[in-house]
């Protein structure tokens, strides 16, 4: 077997609307690809001893074992690999159920599908799978050793690529809410929301959060200070720098017992408490010494009284818990080591901080700690009686947390909140110890000891005792409190054809609204007026750069069947999208080689519409009309077709539509009619004669309506479209070149090609075709486009891209030649004897339509590079006179140098 290609989905894809996490592998199961599991010896007796657990798998017939009784009676390799791989990170404790296999239209290859909760782990998974089947269909067997090490390379990447468990309850309480979220590449932020409306946190940092409140909580004996000065209880004590200076220092706060702390400690480290002479005060200095960067060490009094960590989210407590140090309770029997071996046994304990708890391990300290409560590692601690193993209460250090919330005085609750404030804190984890959380610190004795930034949730979320709380959803009432939204409106478009100019004049559209807005193009990424990223960028990527955006108010996105397919949407949901036209293009591409399969990928983008939102389709294209089936959506229709049946049923149920109907783009809302605009005073449509730019129209005229744009400024964008070469290059830019004119257009599929022809078999002069087309198309696909070549121009050169994305040179050429041929054979050619050569550099080939073209004529440009055509266009001598072909007439004006007159095809 071999793996031809493992790619990462994140988003909606054509395989899962909700399942945004999964892994595509496109395998080739060579010598096994005729063989199913039941005619491979051993195999079923193999894949059982390797993994007994599968019997839990369901699958087809649906009940428990239903996967295994498939592969006893026969099933594909494909099959199992799926499910071995699934397995294996259930196993790895990432449990997943999501899997597909299917076979391509190459016999023996499939593409297998699996889910994923980290991707690294994934890929892996993936791989693990084709390692395992392979070697029990060769041998028999999986080696016992190689699947211990593959369920430890799993948990090691989980592990590494895991958010820290206060993150990890935020997301969760993010996607709970509906609010989308994205890591961002600096500092382990995490933007939540998407342009202006955004937030970002760092681990319980939020972008709230004053640096001036950070460093006053980092700065401990700063924040003793200006809260003694604020009349808030805190332990007496002071800073030293040096070991002379201990002695004095003692005295001052009184004496013993205290505690030794470093100044600018976190977690616990280098504190030792409840300290009652002078050799453990020396040895405490050396450790919270140790533990200091800035090699300063705080003397406090040490507080009789239980450890609480109380949260304080927008001036509010929400949630107190106890913090018990780690400890054993002895049965009689065990031995302290045995005891704390039982204790780690806890499946919620873990390394660090990727667990509820944290293990227990033996260090100096924890020896120390026993020896003074008399016992050692091999005592048997009798039964019921409990040591301590950590003088500190820290969770990272095994300890345990009680949930106290409901129990705090009011009076106390008022404290918090006030020191929370003082410091500068929207999210404080305040340090308190008193012997009675619901009696008012004054009464008992109680102090204050430190005040936290970026405390942690984990002791408040997931308790050893008491009730969870839910103290992430106090931090989103906090960054998004009611009724602030968390996103942007998402209006999205593909098709097959007109995707950038739609994507366009819809930006446009929603421009007139005074709205910041993004949008992505094959020809940039751009926000507001200003060019962010040049290039194609109709992918995910782009989409998130738009998303991430804190200027951006709306975003439009040109979305392209190869981003869905290589990594999925680049966004969850959107509040509008579009599909203009499903026809034959890239077909034999990433495993889609049908129209049909292309619908479908197409359909991803409306299936990913928000149930409040629109899915608006063409009516008059099948493919398209059917995605409705699957939408979950409003849906309203666009058709150039007044008379549609799909829409006048539509319409009289009450639905949304637009149609061009009497000369004008119009909306249907149930039994009204709004005009928009005719179509003549419309200057994308050419005059109202290029049926396709009409069809666009309608679409992002739609769009904008659905979303509850005002009439008013969709016909104002109509009219001042100002369609160039600036705003839609490359797309039916028409220029006079003199006596001639010439036409830029990226027409590069069947479709296009006709749609072009709507517009140039209705010109008076001699047409001129400069024609070709990218190399990964199929063979006949070239062919056709030959013959649409011969059915609308006189004359026809016939050039190559320099990328020929895989071809051998004149290939493409020569394809597009034969078709020209048996048009002129069959007799559907424009003339009899169409003249067509072949030139294969672009640059010559435009250069000599140009030369050559006769007065009145039209030379149409049909080019790899969009530029480099302009270039060759505008180095053409400079005229006087331009005429701006614009409302179906003719109009002269003065000009210092060659403008373009643009319409737009996509």
């Amino acid at each position: 077997m071999k793996i031809l290609k493992i790619q990462t989905l994140r988003g909606p894809n054509y395989w899962s609307i909700r399942r945004h996490k999964l892994v595509l592998m496109r395998l080739d199961l060579e010598e096994w690809a005729d063989k199913t599991t039941s005619e491979i010896p051993g195999f079923y007796e193999g894949l059982i001893a390797a993994l007994p657990s599968l019997n839990d798998h369901h699958c087809s017939p649906g009940h428990q074992g239903g996967f295994l009784q498939r592969v006893r009676e026969g099933t594909m390799l494909g099959h199992v690999i799926e499910h071995v791989a699934l397995e294996l990170q259930e196993m790895a404790g990432m449990p997943v159920g999501f899997g597909r296999t299917r076979e391509t239209a190459t016999p023996g290859i499939y593409q297998v599908v699996i889910e994923y909760q980290n991707e690294q782990a994934g890929r892996y998974a993936a791989r693990a799978g084709v390692r395992m089947c392979q070697s029990i269909a060769t041998t028999g067997s999986y080696p016992a050793a190689e699947l211990i090490q593959d369920l430890r390379d799993l948990r090691e990447f989980a592990a590494s690529a895991a958010l820290g468990p206060s993150t990890e309850t935020l997301i969760k309480e993010a996607e709970a809410r509906g609010i989308p979220w994205m890591p961002l590449n600096a500092r382990f932020m995490i933007q939540l929301g998407y342009g202006v409306h955004q937030k970002r946190i760092q681990a319980t940092l939020s972008n709230r959060t004053g640096v001036l409140g950070v460093e006053l909580a980092c700065d401990k004996e700063g924040t003793k200070n200006i809260l003694a000065s604020a009349g808030v209880p805190v332990p007496r004590g002071t800073v030293i720098h040096y070991l002379d200076e201990l002695q004095a220092a003692i005295e001052d706060v009184g004496g013993y017992p205290i505690v030794l702390k470093p100044l600018d400690g976190n977690h616990g480290r280098g504190i030792t408490i409840d300290i009652n002479s002078w050799e453990a005060a020396e040895e405490g200095y050396d450790l919270a010494r140790a533990a200091s960067k800035t090699k300063s060490v705080i003397v406090e009094r040490y507080y009789v009284g239980r450890d609480h960590r109380v949260l304080v989210v927008n001036g509010q407590v929400v949630a107190v818990a106890e913090r018990v140090p780690a400890n054993v309770v002895g049965n009689g029997k065990f031995t302290v080591e045995q005891l704390i071996e039982e204790v780690n046994r806890d499946p919620q304990r873990g390394d660090g901080h990727d667990n509820v708890l944290t293990r227990i391990t033996i260090d100096k300290l924890c020896l120390d700690l026993l020896q003074k409560q008399g016992y050692a590692m091999d005592s048997v601690v009798p039964a019921g009686e409990r040591v301590f193993l950590r003088a500190t209460a820290n969770l990272s250090t095994g300890g345990i947390a009680v949930d106290r919330t409901d129990e705090i005085h009011p009076e106390n609750v008022w404290l918090f909140s006030r020191v929370a404030k003082i410091i500068g804190l929207d999210i404080a984890g305040i340090d308190v110890v008193t012997p009675d959380i619901s009696q008012p610190l004054r009464d008992v004795n109680g102090v204050i000891v430190e005040v936290n930034a970026a405390p942690g949730f984990r002791m408040h979320v997931a308790p050893s005792q008491g009730l969870p709380r839910n103290v992430a959803g106090a931090v989103f009432d906090m960054l998004f409190p009611s009724p602030q939204t968390s996103r942007v409106p998402i209006l999205a478009v593909t098709g097959t054809n007109g995707k950038t100019t739609t994507t366009r004049l819809l930006a446009h559209i929603v421009k007139q609204t005074g709205q910041i807005t993004g949008y992505t193009t094959t020809d940039g990424t751009y926000i507001g007026d200003y060019l962010v990223e040049s290039g194609d960028n109709t992918g995910p990527q782009s989409a998130q750069l738009i998303l991430s955006d804190p200027t951006v108010e709306v975003a439009v996105l040109e979305t392209a069947r190869g981003g869905i397919l290589r990594s999925g949407l680049g966004f969850e949901q959107c509040d509008v999208g579009v599909v203009l036209n499903v026809a034959a293009d890239h077909l034999g591409i990433g495993d889609i080689d049908t129209v049909e399969q292309l619908a479908k990928l197409k359909s991803v983008l409306v299936e990913a519409v928000m149930p409040k939102g629109y899915a608006v389709l063409n009516a008059d294209d099948p493919l398209v009309s059917r995605m409705a089936q699957r939408v979950k959506a409003q849906i309203a229709y666009f058709s150039m077709n007044p008379d549609n049946e799909l829409v006048a049923k539509h319409t009289a149920a009450g639905g949304l539509a637009a149609i061009y109907e009497n000369g004008y783009l119009s909306i249907l809302k149930g039994d009204w009619t709004l005009r928009i605009e005719q179509a003549v005073n419309v200057p994308l449509t050419m005059g109202g004669r290029a049926p396709f730019m009409i069809a666009n129209a309608l679409a992002a005229c739609l769009a904008a309506f659905a979303q509850g744009l005002k009439i008013e400024d969709i016909r104002s964008a109509l009219s001042s479209f100002q369609a160039s070469v600036g705003q839609t290059p490359g797309r039916m830019n028409l220029f006079k070149l003199g006596n001639y004119h010439a036409l830029l257009d990226y027409a590069h599929n069947p479709h296009s090609y006709k749609a072009l022809g709507s517009f140039v078999l209705n010109w008076p002069g001699q047409r001129i075709g400069v024609v070709g087309a990218p190399g990964d198309r199929r063979d006949e696909d070239f062919v056709t486009l030959g013959k649409l070549s011969a059915e609308m121009f006189d004359r026809i050169i016939v050039k190559e891209d320099i990328d020929r994305r895989g071809r051998e040179p004149g290939v493409v050429a020569n394809l597009i030649c034969q078709g020209i041929a048996e048009a002129i054979s069959a007799g559907t050619a424009k003339k009899s004897q169409v003249e067509y050569e072949l030139i294969l550099d672009e640059t010559t080939a435009v250069n000599k339509a140009l030369d050559e073209a006769p007065a009145g004529s039209l030379v149409v440009i049909l080019p790899e590079s969009v530029n480099k055509a302009l270039t060759l266009i505008e180095t053409r001598k400079p005229i006087k006179e331009s005429v701006e072909v614009q409302n179906g007439l003719e109009r002269s004006k003065s000009q210092e140098s060659l403008k373009p007159t643009v319409v737009n095809q996509g």
